[in-house]
Formats: structure tokens, C-alpha cells, sequence
């Protein structure tokens, strides 16, 4: 496990996070001056300097019950409210739209350069105010920390994210329709097109002598369409990416983006338990004081819900769906204590 996930892993879910509210609050008519102080809220929230500090140390990746309460609470960190099924389904496309760029990453630092994606979106949310200095700091951090990593490092980064993904299949419709998905959940990886920079294009074997020299080579059909890729990624804070890992997914033309959760194994140590586990306990006091985000009496006035599906009727089934599977679900749950090491 690398000790540098948690940072690339926060920054990328805040990214998808940000593009599906924006697409949500421009579906539902909500208010140019409120949509715009909910995203420049929580991209305030969510980048605040001590935070962000404080993420980038090197540590284990947190459990998906702490990560999952970070959003939840960043996602109520203005005047916008969500229901529980609203927040499932926000968290869900979050976490399958980064898994799956990760899974098309061509080399081991194209993660990087997704994560740049995303923060180049989120630093055109906010420009024009003094969030932009927390955007550029972050920036600063991740080039510091990931600039100068090598390709194992990254390979071990990737490793590590998939493994927090590993079991989590949930249908998405903008991927189904693009036929990337399957219906049991799981990706289709192309098997063509762009090959890695620095990277020849299938097609060609080459032959060599006893001292390493090229002799002949000889040319075949690969099977597929292969191109490679002539300029590489920038690290730059305005530079081009040469990746479209990363970027917005929810423009006005597909506006769509309803889940259907698979059937998948549910893991006790992901849920509450009767004995929590202390340190994950410790890390979510820690996220939330240097959250703070507290409750708005003053401005209940101004609140509003925001809803993720096409309508009321859709939210209330699926709350009531959610509650039916916990209910189900819950006696099959089978607790082990694991943290003790017996002799």
C-alpha cells in the first residue's frame, strides 16, 4: 500500500463531486447567485490550507466509511441540502467515474495528470475570488509531492486506489450507453488506440545481435488501430494534460446520470460495527474539526434541496429501496475482530 494515495484519491472524488453539483443545480433551475455560492463554498471547504496540510502527510489510505463522511459533510458544507439517497447517489457516481479513469490510465503518472484535470475545473469554478490562492496551493502540493515520483512509485499509488474501488460495481447510465460498462458493473477495457508516450505502436519486431545491435526487423498486423502519442503531458498550472482523464463527463447535452447499484458483497469493516475500529474513529474527529462544518441556523431561510434524480417520485424510491436492502442486509453481516493478533 503507498502512503501517498489519500491526497490524488480526495482531490479526484472532489473533482466529480464538483462537476455532478454543477450539473445538478443547473438541471433544476437553481439560482446563478446560490449555485455559485454552493460551489465556491465547498470548494473553500474542501481545500482549506490546514486540510489539505494535513492530507498530503504520508499515511494509510482511510477507510471507506471515513471517506465516504468527508463528502457527506462537504457536500452539506452550504446552504444546499441533500437526502440520504441523494448523497448514495452522489458518492457513487463520484467513485465510478474516478475508478474508471484510473482503470484507462495508459502509464503510471497519468494520474497525476488526471488529478490536474480535475483541479484545473475546480480553479475555473472559483476564479475571480480568493479561493483561487487555496486551488494554487494544492497545485503547489502536488507537484512537490508526486512531481519527481517514479513509475513504480505511481504503479503502487495505482494499486492502492484500485484496491479501495475493488468492490464496488455500480451501474452507471452515461457509461452503459457508451457501451463501457457492462451490466453486472464492470468496465470494458479498449484493447486499441493510443499507446503510451515513448511508446512504439504495435506492428513491428525487431531482431538483434549478440552485442545489442539492431539487425533486421520485419512488420505484422496487430489486430487493431494504434497511435502514439507525439507530446507529453504538462505539470504546468495552466499547461495542456494531453489526457481527457479527468475532465467534465456531464455537459448540458447528457444530463443524465442515473445509478443502478449491482449486487455486490457488503464488508463489515466498511460499516458501523458494535466495536469500531478507534483509529478510524480518531481520523474522522481529525477531518471534521478541520472541516468545521457546522449547522447554519441563520440560514435556513436560504436553503435548499437539491435532488440527484429526474424527480421526487425516483428520490423516494430509492430511500425506500436503500432502507428495504439495510434492513436485508443487515443480518448478514458477520463481525470479525481481526485487530488483535492471537497466539
Amino acid at each position: 500500500m503507498s502512503l501517498n494515495t489519500l491526497p490524488l484519491l480526495f482531490v479526484n472524488l472532489g473533482g466529480e463531486m464538483v462537476y455532478i453539483l454543477d450539473q445538478r443545480l443547473r438541471a433544476q433551475n437553481i439560482s446563478a447567485e446560490k449555485a455559485r455560492r454552493v460551489m465556491h463554498d465547498i470548494v473553500g471547504t474542501m481545500l482549506n490550507r490546514r486540510f489539505m496540510e494535513e492530507l498530503f502527510k504520508p499515511q494509510e489510505l482511510y477507510s471507506k466509511k471515513a471517506v465516504r463522511t468527508v463528502f457527506d459533510r462537504l457536500a452539506h458544507a452550504s446552504i444546499m441540502r441533500l437526502n440520504a439517497a441523494s448523497m448514495d447517489k452522489l458518492y457513487d457516481l463520484m467513485t465510478m467515474a474516478f475508478k474508471y479513469q484510473v482503470s484507462l490510465c495508459l502509464r503510471p503518472n497519468d494520474i497525476l495528470l488526471t488529478t490536474l484535470n480535475h483541479l484545473d475545473a475546480i480553479l475555473k469554478f472559483v476564479e475571480g475570488t480568493t479561493i483561487t490562492s487555496q486551488v494554487e496551493y494544492v497545485y503547489e502540493l502536488l507537484i512537490e509531492t508526486y512531481g519527481s515520483l517514479s513509475d513504480g512509485d505511481f504503479h503502487l499509488i495505482r494499486q492502492t486506489i484500485l484496491n479501495f474501488f475493488q468492490d464496488m460495481h455500480i451501474r452507471v447510465s452515461i457509461f452503459l450507453k457508451d457501451k463501457v460498462q457492462n451490466s453486472n458493473g464492470r468496465f470494458v477495457i479498449p484493447t486499441n488506440g493510443q499507446v503510451p508516450h515513448k511508446t512504439e505502436v504495435p506492428g513491428t519486431i525487431k531482431y538483434f545481435d549478440e552485442k545489442g545491435s539492431p539487425t533486421y526487423s520485419e512488420s505484422f498486423t496487430p489486430g487493431s488501430h494504434f497511435n502514439d502519442v507525439q507530446l507529453e503531458g504538462s505539470y504546468d498550472l495552466h499547461g495542456p494534460r494531453r489526457t481527457n482523464l479527468g475532465t467534465n463527463m456531464y455537459s448540458a447535452s447528457r444530463i443524465e446520470t442515473t445509478v443502478s447499484p449491482a449486487k455486490t458483497v457488503v464488508h463489515s469493516s466498511d460499516l458501523e460495527t458494535s466495536a469500531p475500529n478507534p483509529l478510524a474513529k480518531a481520523q474522522l474527529d481529525l477531518l471534521s474539526s478541520l472541516l468545521s462544518v457546522e449547522p447554519r441556523q441563520s440560514e435556513n431561510k436560504t436553503e435548499f434541496r437539491l435532488n440527484l434524480f429526474n424527480t421526487d417520485e425516483e428520490e423516494e424510491e430509492a430511500s425506500a429501496g436503500c432502507s428495504k436492502l439495510s434492513d436485508e442486509e443487515g443480518s448478514l453481516v458477520i463481525t470479525i475482530d481481526a485487530s488483535k493478533v492471537q497466539f
